[in-house]
């Protein structure tokens, strides 16, 4: 008998097919948190990721390191910090690797804005 645990489409990857599926980016209504929606390809081997944040000078605000992830479908919140105020454009990038980030498997890179306070 064939037992299938996962639909064709979802079954595990070996890691050189794994890569940054899907990212999601939404500022929190205090403007000092990023709420991260993260997906990879579902995998066998448990990849690393590094997530950061810069401000348009290219200081890094924010930075979160995962270690052999044991999900393919992640959220975080990311805080901004060090800042007074947090207006502003950002760059948030991902970096997926296994043994080494020099060069990483794939990258992601987008760009996200933080806006004015309306209060």
């Amino acid at each position: 008998m064939n037992m299938q645990f996962f639909d064709e489409d979802h079954a595990p990857q070996p890691r050189d097919q794994v890569k940054i599926e899907d990212v999601e980016l939404v500022v929190y209504p205090d403007r000092f948190r990023v709420y991260v929606h993260l997906r990879v390809t579902p995998f066998m081997e448990r990849p690393n990721l590094l997530l950061a944040a810069r401000s348009q000078a290219g200081k890094v605000v924010s930075e979160l390191s995962i270690i052999e992830t044991m999900h393919a479908d992640m959220e975080f919140t990311m805080h901004l910090r060090g800042l007074t105020e947090p207006a502003g454009t950002y760059t948030f990038s991902a970096d997926l690797f296994y043994e080494t980030r020099n060069p990483p498997q794939d990258h992601y890179e987008q760009t996200f804005v933080v806006p004015e306070d309306q209060a």
